[in-house]
């Protein structure tokens, strides 16, 4: 069990959408604020809103940038303390059919939903792990880094969700000695707009939308601002951290198809040997 009350959590992407569900569940848990995203007016309206309830620091941050994280860290814990709660959630939607993917998109996809988190865990580990107080890490992937989604087009993206599944799972393994729980949350639909912000993001590397993919890419906008409020998910990642809670869902969304592949992974086991 981690206790939150008195803790620094630093949250990526925690002005907008999931990041900031969590920032106000673990606010109202007592918990002190690092927050960074690439939305600056976010960020001003969040710390505007957020500063009543607790301490809160806030800074523009690209995830890759390796040397922006590690300034930015050292200032974060100057400001509101050691950061003992880290949350990896920042991530971007989207990319292409497999064979229309280009090298830029692949980095674009992995350096933020793979290399954000391992650039989190690499910058902010070695300080938790060091001060032998206990600590938690929270890693945002998706119900497609458990099981593929049906749509076309989602290869780059689940590439990246599986391996945060993975990395998650085997932190906890190594981290559990130490008293630092590990939770990866996998989420449904959530009402955000990740979407608009992923197109933004990649616009300098994206081409044109056909009809057809432009219709897609609205459906799944309406799909998402049906799902669960993101405040909510907040404050499942909140019980998750307390209860040293390993997996997330939001939904059953993933249920049959879950059940689907462990069948398909244990008929093809060797039998007889």
């Amino acid at each position: 069990m981690t206790e939150i009350a008195g803790r620094t959590a630093f949250i990526t992407g925690g002005a907008n959408g999931i990041g900031l569900g969590i920032a106000r569940s673990l606010a109202g848990a007592g918990a002190r604020l690092a927050l960074v995203d690439l939305d600056a007016d976010a960020l001003s309206r969040v710390k505007e809103e957020l500063i009543a309830v607790t301490e809160v620091f806030t800074a523009v941050l690209d995830v890759r940038d390796r040397a922006a994280y590690a300034r930015i860290a050292d200032e974060a814990e100057a400001q509101v303390g050691p950061v003992s709660i880290l949350v990896n959630n920042a991530g971007v939607s989207g990319g292409a059919l497999a064979a229309k993917l280009t090298y830029e998109l692949w980095d674009w996809g992995i350096g933020i939903n793979l290399g954000g988190v391992i650039n989190g865990i690499q910058t902010f580990l070695p300080r938790i792990s060091e001060r032998k107080a206990g600590g938690h890490i929270v890693n945002t992937a998706s119900g497609a880094g458990l099981v593929p989604p049906v749509r076309e087009g989602s290869t780059l993206y689940t590439t990246a969700k599986y391996a945060v599944v993975g990395m998650s799972e085997a932190l906890g393994v190594d981290l559990e000695p130490q008293g630092i729980g590990v939770t990866v949350l996998c989420p449904g639909a959530v009402a955000t707009d990740i979407i608009d912000r992923a197109i933004a993001s990649r616009a300098e590397i994206s081409v044109p939308m056909t009809d057809e993919q432009i219709a897609k890419t609205e459906a799944m906008k309406t799909y998402l601002s049906n799902g669960m409020a993101p405040d909510l998910v907040g404050n499942l990642v909140r019980d998750a951290i307390r209860s040293n809670q390993t997996y997330i869902h939001t939904d059953l969304a993933v249920l049959s198809r879950i059940e689907a592949r462990t069948k398909a992974l244990l008929a093809a086991m060797p039998h007889g040997l």
